[in-house]
């Protein structure tokens, strides 16, 4: 029988829970923290379950070496997937401790309670998670039918606590990937080619003292010291030479219309197709990178064909096959330890940097090679998020509903994290003696939320409506998965259509959508949006507008609804987000809201700045100048409502944000400036055209 999350393929108790013997308890995971707060959720779950108090347990961080695989730390799915498989390993565990309890004391299992680990009967107190362990009690695999505590008896789930990963970081104690040094570390700085597609023609000369690694057209500068070994590769780019081609669009709407797509139907219902459309619209989203503050940061040390290696990739196990294949090794000779990065939420170039590292550590065997990308090969060499084009075509009946919806995506796929395939996609694969070929990006099925498609079927009643996605079979530069996948730029294309029909049924734009909603739980989050920003007596002023946006993440997770006040000067300013949004059970609501704050913020960042430049050879959008990125000066007031539901599922809120805020934003410059605005980024020159 299916077991809960992740369980279901790691049933064994044991590699979830260890009862230390020095009174606390280890709690396992395979998930990992990129700044989502994800292990102090996790760990209240656990402590919930186990009845002890959240100082009783400690986080094992994730490794390859523990065997406890739960994929990918990605789309909001953190607390369905590992979150349950805890909750449930746990009742579990506290399941056979009563047994063993019960045993002990001549006692009925359901008279005895639990306080603190220690289990109290009703003769007194029995013994202890660690005083009643026996070897091997947990050695065994969950089952289905244990109990679980119901949501009204959880004291810990639900109240804010603690975040366990900050406390390091407030007070600069070594936690990152980037603060780890072992005895003998060298120090590797790769000098990337100077666009994608050039080769290594003359490799460059090393001065004495100089150390040079060539593999094809893979070139780096070892040394003793990280400052050395920048130095050592700034005079290897100069002198090194390459052969130059162009690969890359003129003109990236144009590339999105006319390359090679694989057509397919994400969702049909009712008639197709309409003689008469009130609204046709094309929505633009450039290329963005991920813009992490911190660099990709990777440690690797080879010794006896084996690998170590330290990662604050999201992914260590699939990392850990593509590796395997690239190296031409066993993936059991491989162990990745997961470290704390920048969080970038998608996948940025910590993946890549492993490879690199692994590399240069094979010439040194024993010692530790520490790389770390610059600046110009995060923002040029990472993984991109997807340009994409939406266009939409909808029209009213005499009522002033929706009666046809039609929706063409265009796009790249948005997934090509590390998958274990004969052709793995890391960067430096490429670049080798023996390269591989960088696979085309996949989207992930509908089922799981799609890609490009992400979010691409209203949430609204509409009788007639098809979507289909234009997959492209060509990617001239390197994408991947970034925040939201598809769902900023089809949320912002859908919100935006649904407030022009708005306006042409001389309709306000939130009762239109209230009166295209059935489900109750999207409507509350609606009204609490509009309740919390008193947008029903809001004042307007020359220069600002509101504006409005709501989706249900994937169509499946949490439902969020943002208004947005903007005032618009040179620039496009966002001043303020009120933001409601139901996620069914939240365990830390301090921390949920952290994620919906950030993923708002975020969102602002790419609607009013991110863009990637390039021209024909290569991307140069290599600094904050040329990419930036919202400033501390820009950030908005953010204030957040969330609707608990307890009782109901958890729906995950890392990313539920994104849409809505861009569409809000976009809504709001048409409320500002009477202009409806369809390509991102929303700068002075985008809205000049529009």
């Amino acid at each position: 029988m299916k077991l809960p999350g992740s369980l279901d393929s790691n049933r064994r108790l044991s590699s979830w829970v260890e009862v230390m013997p020095t009174g606390l308890i280890h709690l396992h995971t395979g998930k990992v923290e990129i700044g989502q707060g994800i292990l102090t959720a996790l760990r209240q779950m656990a402590a919930d379950e186990l009845c002890i108090s959240l100082e009783q347990i400690e986080i094992i961080s994730a490794t390859t070496a523990e065997g406890l695989d739960e994929a990918v730390t990605s789309g909001s799915r953190s607390i369905q997937e590992s979150g349950l498989a805890i909750r449930h390993a746990c009742a579990c565990v506290r399941s056979l401790y009563l047994d063993q309890a019960a045993s002990l004391s001549n006692s009925l299992k359901k008279t005895i309670s639990v306080d603190s680990g220690e289990f109290v009967g009703p003769q007194g107190i029995i013994g202890s998670y660690w005083s009643l362990c026996k070897p091997n009690l947990l050695d065994r695999e969950a089952w289905p039918d244990v109990e679980l505590k119901t949501a009204s008896l959880r004291t810990l789930s639900g109240e804010s606590a603690n975040r366990i990963d900050l406390p390091d970081k407030v007070f600069g104690k070594p936690r990152f990937i980037h603060d780890l040094r072992l005895p003998g570390m060298r120090f590797a700085s790769v000098v990337r080619p100077p666009s994608p597609g050039a080769a290594l023609v003359k490799a460059p000369i090393p001065r004495i003292g100089e150390e040079m690694i060539v593999d094809g057209s893979f070139l780096a500068a070892v040394a003793d010291t990280e400052f050395k070994a920048n130095q050592v590769a700034a005079s290897f780019s100069e002198s090194a030479r390459w052969t130059a081609q162009e690969t890359l669009p003129k003109n990236t709407k144009q590339f999105l219309r006319t390359t090679t797509s694989v057509r397919s139907l994400i969702h049909e219902h009712g008639e197709v197709g309409n003689s008469h459309w009130n609204v046709e619209a094309e929505f633009f989203r450039p290329y963005v990178a991920h813009a992490s503050i911190g660099l990709c940061c990777a440690v690797a040390r080879y010794e006896n064909n084996q690998l170590e290696a330290w990662s604050h990739s999201q992914s260590i196990f699939r990392l850990r096959a593509d590796l395997a294949v690239v190296l031409g090794t066993s993936v059991d000779n491989i162990t990745i330890h997961h470290m704390e990065g920048a969080g970038c939420y998608g996948q940025n170039g910590a993946d890549d940097v492993v490879l690199d590292a692994a590399l240069i550590a094979r010439a040194y065997p024993g010692k530790p090679v520490r790389v770390q990308w610059s600046r110009g090969d995060e923002l040029t060499w990472g993984p991109l998020s997807s340009a994409m084009l939406v266009n939409i075509k909808a029209s009213l009946d005499d009522n002033g509903r929706i009666n046809f919806w039609s929706q063409e995506i265009i796009s790249n796929g948005h997934e090509n994290r590390p998958n274990g395939d004969k052709n793995p996609g890391l960067l430096a694969a490429s670049h080798i003696s023996n390269p591989f070929d960088i696979p085309i990006s996949r989207n992930p099925p509908v089922a799981a939320g799609g890609g490009a498609d992400r979010n691409s079927v209203p949430l609204y009643e509409i009788p007639n409506i098809d979507v289909h996605l234009n997959r492209l079979m060509d990617m001239p530069l390197r994408v991947s998965s970034l925040r939201g996948l598809g769902a900023m730029a089809n949320v912002f294309a859908i919100e935006s259509v649904m407030d022009e029909l708005a306006e042409i049924a001389k309709q306000d734009p939130i009762e239109f959508r209230l009166i295209h909603l059935s489900d109750s739980r999207a409507k509350a989050v609606i009204q609490k949006a509009v309740e919390i920003s008193n947008y029903r007596t809001r004042k307007m002023q020359d220069g600002c507008g509101w504006g409005f946006g709501f989706a249900r993440y994937k169509g499946l997770g949490a439902y969020c609804a943002v208004i947005a006040r903007i005032e618009v000067g040179i620039n496009v300013v966002a001043k303020k987000l009120w933001i409601a949004t139901d996620c069914g059970e939240i365990i830390n609501p301090d921390g949920a809201v952290n994620q919906i704050e950030g993923g708002a913020i975020q969102a602002c960042s790419f609607a009013l700045k991110e863009s990637v430049q390039f021209n024909t050879q290569k991307v140069f959008s290599d600094n904050w100048d040329s990419y930036p990125i919202l400033r501390f000066e820009e950030v908005p007031n953010v204030e957040v409502a969330m609707i608990k539901n307890q009782d109901l599922p958890a729906l995950g809120v890392g990313e539920c944000s994104l849409g809505p805020t861009v569409a809000a934003l976009a809504n709001a410059i048409h409320n500002a400036l009477g202009v409806r605005i369809r390509d991102m980024p929303f700068s002075a020159e985008n809205i000049a055209k529009a």
